[in-house]
Order: C-alpha cells, then structure tokens, then sequence
C-alpha cells in the first residue's frame, strides 16, 4: 500500500519527513502519468510541480489558506493532496473531475479558473477581502513564467504593494527568468538566500539583537539597510522589488526542503511577497522532459512508446498546411499566435516563413492589436486563436479592427464543443460574440477541402473575416452527398422537402446521419451574414424547420433566425446550448446536450 492513498486532506502530509515527501513525490508523478496516458490531460506541467504543490500543503492550511493556480491545468497535484484521489482515475471524463479547479468539486479550490493571467488579481481580492475582515489567513497564487507575457498580470501587481497584506505569489518559471541570473556572485547569493540555515541564523541574528538593551533595534535596523545596500550594488532591484514588493528567490522548486523554506518565510513576513522558484517540466517522464510542449495537453498515449507520430489529420494542421501555401502565393501573409503556435498548426510556417510568424505570447489582446496594425500598413494577418480565449479580445476587434474596416482574418479553432478540457475551453460563444460587429463575415467550414476554400475567400475578402473550425478530425461521412452554392451547402431536392434542418459546421454530419425521406438539410457555410434569398428559395417547400445550432442559443444562429422563419409561416423546433457545458468525451457532450444522431431523429419525430 503506497503513501498516497492514504492523504485524504493537506493535513496528512503536515508531519512527513522529507524522505517521505520525495518517496510521496515519486507516487505522484507516477499516478499522474498513468491517468494521462490513459485519459488525456495536462501532464509535463504537472510532473513540473510536484514538490511545489507539496511544499504548499505543508507550509500553509488549505482551505482557510487560499491557493489559487493560474490557468489551474497544473493543479492535478493540488487534487490528489485535497481529497480527489479516489476519484483521479475519471480525471476529464463525463461525470468525473475537471482537469481545471473547481470549486464544486471541492472547498480547496477557490474559484474555477482556465484563462491565463487572472489568478493575481481574483488572489488579491481574496487577501484584501481578509484584511478588511481582520482574518490572518494567507492567499497564495501560483503563477507561472508564460503568464508574464499576459498583460493583466501586471495590472494586479500594480496594486499589490499595500503593506500587511497577506499574499504570497509563486512565480513558477519553469523556462527562463524574468531577468537573466548570471555569475559566480549571483549563484552564490542564491543559494545563502533561499537556504533553511540562512533563515535560521538570520532570525537567530534578530532575536539575539532584539535582546540587547537600547540598540538592538537600531542594530537590526542598520543591518538590513547594510544588506539591502550591498544587495542592491550586486544584484540591482527586479522588476517585483521595484514595485514595492519583496523577493525571495530563485529557488530550485524541484527541491522541496528548499521550497518549504522558502515558503515559511515569505509566510513570516506578513506582505506582499514573490517567492521565484524554478522547476523542470515533464521531470520524472524522459519522453516529457525532452518535449516539454509535445507534452503538455496530450490525448491517450502508450507510456513506454510516447506520443508516437504518423496521427491523423486534423482541422488545425489543415489550417497550418493552407497557411503555408497562402503565404507562398501571397507575401503580405503574415500568422500571428498567443502561445499556440503548434496548437494552431503553425509550426510549419513558422519553419518556412520565421520573418512573418509572430507568437506574442499568451496576450490575446495584444494579438488582434498588433495584426490591426499589420493590416494598417498593408500586410494581410491572419490571428489563429482558440475561441475561448478569444473572447478576450473582442474590443480590439472592435476598436481596433471592425472600427478601422481593415482586412484581418480571425481563425478560431477549437470551435463549438471541446472534449477533456471541460466549462472553461467550450468554444460555444464566439459565434454570438462576434456576430454582433458590424461588416462581420464568419465562415464555419465542415470539411478539410471546405477550410481551404473558406481560407481563400477570407483571403479574398475584405474587413473582418473569420473563419471558425472544431478540434480534431472531420465528422465522417466526410461528403455528406451536399451540391455547394458557394455559401450554403445542402441534400438533393432540398426545395421540395416538407421539413429541413438548417444548421452550420461539423454538426451537420449527425443531421445527416439521422435524417430520413422528406427531410433536407442546409448548411452554412458562410454562417453570418444570411444569404436570406436563397435561404428561402431552399426552403420555399418546408413546412417545418428544425434550426440545429452546437454554440448558445442567446444571440447566435438559431436566435436570429427563428423569428424570420416564423414571420414565414414555418413551424420551427430549435436544439442549441443555453448552459455552461461540462468536460467530457465529445460523444458524451453530444449525448448530454441532445446533439446525438438518434436524439435529433426522436425530436424531429416529437416536434413535427
């Protein structure tokens, strides 16, 4: 029987040894593995942070101590030590546990977190919000190096510097520092700094001090100018430390007795502090400390094999495989990435094109800004972004974009739903969000050939294009039987069926494998604005209309087109999302939102 599935809370782990603690560490990884390897999920991330999480929860006292993980895809750890480990095995599965904090699933995770850069700002509310209360529990967030590239970071540090605030900031650079350490000096200042026996003699210095009648305080005082001056002429101030923030670091963060050093205290100095430690990713798993960015999302995969090549086509390295031809024929193409770049399927224009790829970082904002100025001098910008994230930066798609009518294409991938990762990746809203800007042209293309063809047309065109695609593979049956009109795409003798199904996207491959005699589809293909003429020519003969919509109801296809095919006379049935859709397999989103082939059959049957 190991020792991890006896820790049923934090406090379990309070009085281990730190032999234990890295015989516990060892577990971990292990348990994490395997579950990835068999579920999918976040793993060199997690194999990164395993001493980190566990000095967390030996240092501080979760829940009354808040640990908040930016992004949280790192926070598996954090699961197995609150609890969840008899339930780790449904990690990402229908029904199980989130791969992303939750605080249904447990009172130790404050709030439900899965965008970068926010976790700061939602930590100093929580301490502020205990100071004014005069608790004296701690809040912690655990912060890694890519988020530095996120710019609402640095609004919350701004106004992190309050004296007596009990806040912790875990800088987890697991790639580079923020300022480059170098030198003999520096490592030696390192290691006296983030050592036990340097906090041990120098509280022991202060207490000595504190004792001697008169001067102690003035002694004490003296010396820490003294240190702080020599400091400062070594090392120089950072960036933390320059807004009025305390520092401690950088510490090896793969090291737990160092880390819970460390933490203990930052916890003793009652402010606002930064505790820089640095950690491997994929540590523990050879294939993943190799490839740390091949590993970090993965599918199902054979652990003694790896991730193997030779997988199939997908809608991203479509995408990617077009770009590179675009930016042959057209040498105004410039991509334009937030951290995504292998994710989005750029990695081969940014071998072939390096001049004209551009990865931000993980700075959405940024992003559409800075291809709004592309477009203003004349370079033709393509923005490949997942669409939850970007949500974020819809007022510079307003402002920046839309206001100025420039050429800028929008690809937003992981469209509609998105197994595994759960509530907050569902791609469901972008279609509502950004229908609402003026001049707006989205596309929403089923099939590989189709995200070709829509590519070029988005290249073609002018203003806003966006061009919006699922994860994964096609939906088979790849040709659906379906003539192309150029924007809508439908079945044989659509205009004389008594009922049709319209609809845009991969979702029309379950209408079509359900439907049966006297029902037709049509799809869009350019899925705003309407082509209303030939809608109606296509449904000239239906009865009925069954509008099939896989993004929310409230302001997207569905919506705006129920009251005009009423105004018609139609009978019309709608099936679309109005909720937050939880993780799971995409069968099973499908399934438990009513998107199954059998299920749109049984309420076409119901409804009409």
């Amino acid at each position: 029987m190991g020792m991890l599935e006896n820790v049923k809370s934090p406090a379990d782990i309070k009085e281990l040894k730190v032999g234990e603690l890295k015989e516990l560490a060892a577990e971990i990884r292990r348990e994490i593995l395997n579950t990835t390897a068999s579920n999918g999920g976040h793993l060199s991330s997690n194999l990164g942070i395993v001493e980190a999480t566990l000095a967390l929860h030996k240092v501080f006292d979760s829940p009354d101590d808040r640990i908040i993980f930016d992004v949280s895809h790192q926070s598996y750890v954090h699961k197995l030590l609150t609890g969840r480990y008899d339930k780790f095995s449904t990690l990402r599965k229908s029904g199980g546990i989130s791969g992303f904090s939750n605080p249904a699933e447990s009172e130790h995770d404050p709030c439900v977190q899965g965008h970068c850069g926010s976790s700061l700002s939602e930590a100093l509310a929580f301490a502020v919000s205990d100071s004014l209360d005069g608790k004296e529990n701690y809040t912690v967030a655990v912060v890694g190096d890519g988020a530095f590239t996120n710019g609402m970071i640095y609004e919350a540090l701004n106004n992190c510097a309050e004296k007596n605030l009990r806040l912790i900031i875990l800088l987890n650079d697991n790639e580079m520092s923020i300022s480059k350490n170098i030198g003999g000096m520096n490592n030696s200042f390192r290691r006296m700094r983030s050592s036990a026996g340097y906090f041990r003699f120098k509280h022991g210095l202060q207490r000595f001090l504190r004792k001697i009648p008169l001067l102690g305080k003035a002694f004490i005082w003296l010396g820490r100018k003294t240190k702080n001056a020599i400091k400062n002429i070594v090392l120089k101030k950072n960036m933390f430390e320059n807004l009025g923030l305390q520092y401690i670091g950088p510490v090896d963060g793969n090291d737990v007795k160092r880390t819970c050093s460390v933490l203990a205290e930052a916890k003793r100095r009652n402010s606002c502090c930064v505790v820089h430690i640095y950690t491997k990713k994929g540590l523990g798993y050879p294939f993943a400390e190799a490839e740390p960015e091949k590993y970090h999302s993965v599918s199902p995969f054979d652990i003694e094999k790896g991730i193997c090549g030779g997988e199939s086509e997908t809608y991203s390295n479509r995408f990617g495989k077009f770009m590179s031809g675009l930016a042959d024929r057209d040498k105004r193409v410039c991509a334009i990435t937030a951290a995504m770049g292998a994710g989005t399927g750029l990695t081969e224009f940014e071998k072939n094109f390096p001049d004209r790829f551009f990865d931000v970082g993980i700075a959405e904002e940024h992003a559409v800004t800075f291809g709004a100025g592309l477009a203003a001098a004349g370079k033709l910008p393509v923005c490949a972004i997942y669409s939850t994230f970007a949500q974020r930066a819809y007022d510079q798609l307003f402002q920046d974009v839309a206001l100025n009518n420039l050429h800028f294409i929008l690809a937003l991938d992981r469209c509609g739903f998105v197994e595994g990762d759960g509530v907050t990746h569902q791609g469901i809203f972008d279609y509502s969000l950004f229908s609402t800007l003026p001049e707006v042209t989205i596309y929403s293309p089923a099939t590989f050939p189709e995200l070709d063809t829509c590519m070029q047309k988005a290249a073609d065109g002018e203003g806003l294009q966006i061009v919006r695609y699922p994860k994964g593979r096609e939906m088979p049956p790849h040709e659906w039987l379906y003539t192309d009109s150029g924007n809508i795409a439908y079945t044989e003798d659509v205009q004389n069926k008594q009922t049709v199904i319209v609809t845009y996207g991969r979702i029309a491959a379950n209408a079509y494998s359900c439907i049966s005699g006297d029902t037709g589809i049509v799809r869009l293909v350019r899925a705003f604005p309407f082509d209303l003429e030939e809608l109606n020519s296509l449904t000239i003969s239906a009865k009925n209309i069954y509008l099939l919509e896989e993004g929310i109801y409230e302001g997207g296809m569905a919506q705006k087109l129920l009251s005009h095919f009423i105004g018609l006379g139609k009978k019309v049935c709608v099936r679309a999302l109005h909720n937050f859709v939880e993780h799971g397999s995409l069968c099973d989103l499908f399934a438990a939102h009513g998107f199954a082939p059998e299920q749109i059959a049984e309420e076409l049957k119901k409804s009409f």
